[in-house]
């Protein structure tokens, strides 16, 4: 049994009923927080999709890691394909009864991988060059979309407390306890994508920042120091085929 399973009261909806295929494991994780004016953001999220909203503002995520252990259920890790780097730039949406993520990018240091997210998971995944190396406790995360964009990251990063999870209601496990992405094909049809995992374990963040302009070329910028960052050691996961809405 996946060690997920072991791991259920705190799931906001029951398990798919059809087998998983997919397992994962997110590691050294970052959740980087802004706060953005709604308007300037909804533009960027197709409907159905109702982008969640505070006040007149939504959180924007930026979430540098190390994907690890990707592979279909019951095929061998493979070194070269199955762990590499990435960061997404991501809001937080509701479709029905169902609250998620919206990834606005995606960049991988796999083409394989960005190639095959592209094609079955409908994501808006980028080749970029990555640099991530452990330093001091914490981690130094350098990235750079390959495309004319030049969408870049590089920053420092380091847990600063205690392990806790997150309270159900808190500002901490809305923006980090989504259970489903929504994606948008070439088509404009609508999918969802489950994921499964145990609760994260969360513990405060610190992070230097040189260089954030991952979301220039969508037409905002994130301005200033996050409001709230998190860090993560990781968790495994296990995913479900896209589901069209």
């Amino acid at each position: 049994m996946h060690p997920s399973l072991n791991h259920l009261g705190h799931r906001p909806w029951p398990l798919p009923s059809k087998p998983w295929p997919w397992r994962q494991k997110w590691l050294d994780l970052l959740f980087a927080h802004w706060q953005v004016k709604a308007t300037d953001l909804a533009h960027l999220v197709p409907k159905p999709l109702e982008l969640e909203v505070e006040n007149g503002m939504a959180w924007v995520g930026v979430v540098p890691f190390r994907m690890a252990g990707v592979a279909p259920r019951y095929i061998p890790f493979l070194p070269w394909l199955s762990a590499f780097p990435e960061i997404n730039l991501r809001l937080y949406v509701r479709y029905q009864d169902k609250p998620g993520v919206w990834f606005l990018s995606l960049d991988a240091g796999n083409p394989v991988a960005v190639w095959a997210a592209r094609k079955f998971f409908h994501l808006p995944y980028f080749n970029a060059h990555f640099s991530l190396r452990s330093q001091k406790g914490g981690f130094h995360f350098e990235s750079q979309r390959r495309n004319a964009s030049k969408a870049a990251f590089k920053g420092i990063y380091e847990p600063t407390s205690a392990v806790a999870l997150s309270k159900p209601g808190s500002v901490e496990h809305l923006l980090t306890e989504r259970y489903c992405l929504y994606a948008v094909d070439s088509q404009g049809r609508l999918y969802r994508t489950q994921v499964h995992h145990a609760p994260w374990p969360l513990q405060e963040a610190k992070l230097e920042l040189e260089i954030l302009n991952l979301s220039t070329w969508l037409g905002f910028n994130l301005e200033g120091p996050p409001v709230l960052t998190h860090f993560a050691k990781g968790v495994d996961v296990i995913a479900w085929n896209p589901e069209r809405l």
